[in-house]
């Protein structure tokens, strides 16, 4: 990477980062600390409470995305910042459960992840895209095996209402980074398709390659999600107190990371993408098949821990290959909106997998949670077969197998 495509990488994976934080810390602890508001008696709500971000950032991702390619990406993401920074303050100072319920379906409003992703595509090469993709998805990551240490003990601390307080500050932060640190965007990056917004969006939804991705980032998030609905149950009857799952998921997601490295990389440049891809696609689905085997009698926490670290090894060869792909095949004046409807699909993805998950485990135990996760992963598998990889400047011509 250039000088100039590290401070983009650092300073937008830092944004991510800052604001993930914010999300993750509240997650572990919601379900309990919900209960003591009024109106809290009621699951339902509690439910509502949790999911809706993830269904108004679905249906904002567009909208944003769209904006970006008109307006700009920095003003869009400072725009999203303050709107995600004044529902966490809501939420904060929240006195019933209602109200916080639209505390969070404000917090999903501030959709920003298609501006963020589409101004990373605008200011890195398509040879260190996915590098530079996979560092902000390795910040993610990293947020969420920190905030399952960090959680417990701030709530212990802060309560909540403290949580989302700070939630709130980091998104102002985030504000002054995109201000002051992130690189200026590129003049013409904004330059519609022939025809307006209208034809580019039209394009984009009638693009072969993106309709795979897209298909593909909602069944890998509704698979992830819907996981957890049963793991930390798993774990506990494996003789891991709650207390200590980060045990598990730490080294597992950093572990990972060192794997995806050591092969996304250099296969890439070698012109072994689609291979990688579709490799990574087929192992979540082998572990969706070890996690049905080991849930019908008494799993250990080293089977599920070496399960768990396969998948994010799967996992996170995905996450950084396909926005990626996605910005290199979309129309360059409608990439905002491209990369908008793909974060759309992923938000929409979280939202179906904590639904369908805790209705297949309600109705069907862990075991048919991970067939239907296994069949899930196998349907993928064969849309994304007729892939091909976009080209990279100066890998082989197998880049383009397939």
């Amino acid at each position: 990477m250039t000088g100039q495509e590290r401070r983009s990488t650092v300073s937008l994976a830092l944004i991510f980062a800052l604001r993930m934080l914010g999300l993750f810390l509240v997650l572990p602890v919601f379900s309990l600390e919900a209960r003591k508001y009024p109106g809290g008696d009621d699951p339902a709500l509690i439910g509502m409470a949790m999911g809706i971000y993830g269904l108004t950032q679905g249906l904002l991702q567009i909208p944003f995305g769209v904006a970006s390619d008109r307006f700009g990406r920095k003003r869009v993401m400072v725009i999203g910042l303050a709107i995600f920074a004044l529902g966490s303050a809501l939420a904060a100072l929240a006195p019933t459960l209602a109200w916080l319920v639209a505390g969070r379906a404000l917090q999903g409003a501030g959709a920003i992840s298609a501006a963020v992703t589409a101004l990373l595509a605008d200011q890195t090469r398509d040879s260190v895209r996915t590098k530079a993709m996979a560092l902000v998805g390795a910040s993610i990551g990293l947020m969420f095996a920190v905030s399952l240490v960090l959680s417990p003990l701030l709530n212990a601390l802060v309560g909540l209402s403290g949580l989302f307080a700070m939630t709130s500050t980091l998104a102002v932060i985030g504000i002054a980074v995109v201000l002051w640190w992130v690189p200026a965007e590129p003049a013409a990056h904004a330059a519609p398709e022939a025809g307006g917004l209208a034809a580019g969006l039209v394009a984009v939804a009638r693009n072969p390659a993106l309709l795979r991705l897209y298909f593909g980032v909602f069944v890998l998030h509704a698979v992830q999600l819907s996981m957890w609905v049963a793991l930390p149950t798993m774990l506990v009857q494996a003789g891991l107190a709650k207390d200590h799952h980060w045990w598990v998921y730490l080294p597992a997601v950093l572990a990972s990371f060192f794997v995806m490295g050591a092969t996304l990389f250099p296969l890439e440049k070698r012109g072994y993408l689609r291979a990688v891809f579709l490799g990574a696609v087929g192992l979540i689905a082998l572990v969706q098949l070890g996690l049905l085997l080991v849930s019908t009698g008494a799993p250990s926490v080293t089977e599920l821990a070496l399960l768990l670290f396969v998948f994010f090894c799967g996992f996170n060869v995905l996450e950084a290959s396909q926005p990626s792909m996605a910005s290199r095949v979309a129309p360059p004046g409608a990439r905002g909106a491209a990369l908008g409807m793909y974060n759309s699909l992923q938000s929409l993805g979280f939202f179906t997998g904590g639904m369908l998950g805790g209705w297949l485990v309600k109705h069907t135990g862990p075991q048919g949670l991970f067939v239907a996760g296994a069949g899930a992963m196998l349907v993928w598998l064969v849309v994304a077969w007729p892939m091909q990889a976009p080209k990279v400047p100066g890998a082989p011509a197998a880049a383009k197998a397939g």
